[in-house]
């Protein structure tokens, strides 16, 4: 019984990550990706006009998902601030997609 529930759980937790996921992607792709790319990686001209570095560069890998998120709400360099646009929940998925691609 004790085995049943754990799985169960864990089914849960699972199909409960996965729909963040998907939801994160869809922010991302309709919020984010005109100016960070379908990969995290902008195009040269976007990056150069607008400062744009890509998801795997060494300053975007080392800030926490803390500090993104706060990037995310308050705007940051050319970034506009998504507070009042998105929730705050949209923010952290998008977040989360985008760090994806960092790996």
């Amino acid at each position: 019984m004790k085995i049943r529930s754990g799985i169960s759980l864990i089914a849960i937790m699972a199909a409960t990550m996965s729909i963040a996921f998907a939801q994160g992607a869809d922010v991302y792709k309709a919020k984010c990706q005109s100016c960070h790319g379908a990969t995290g990686v902008p195009s040269p001209a976007l990056a150069k006009a607008m400062g744009v570095k890509p998801a795997t560069d060494p300053s975007v890998k080392s800030k926490t998902e803390a500090q993104m998120i706060a990037d995310t709400t308050n705007g940051m360099g050319k970034m506009q601030p998504f507070k009042g646009k998105l929730t705050d929940a949209q923010i952290k998925e998008a977040v989360d997609y985008f760090r994806t691609f960092a790996k």
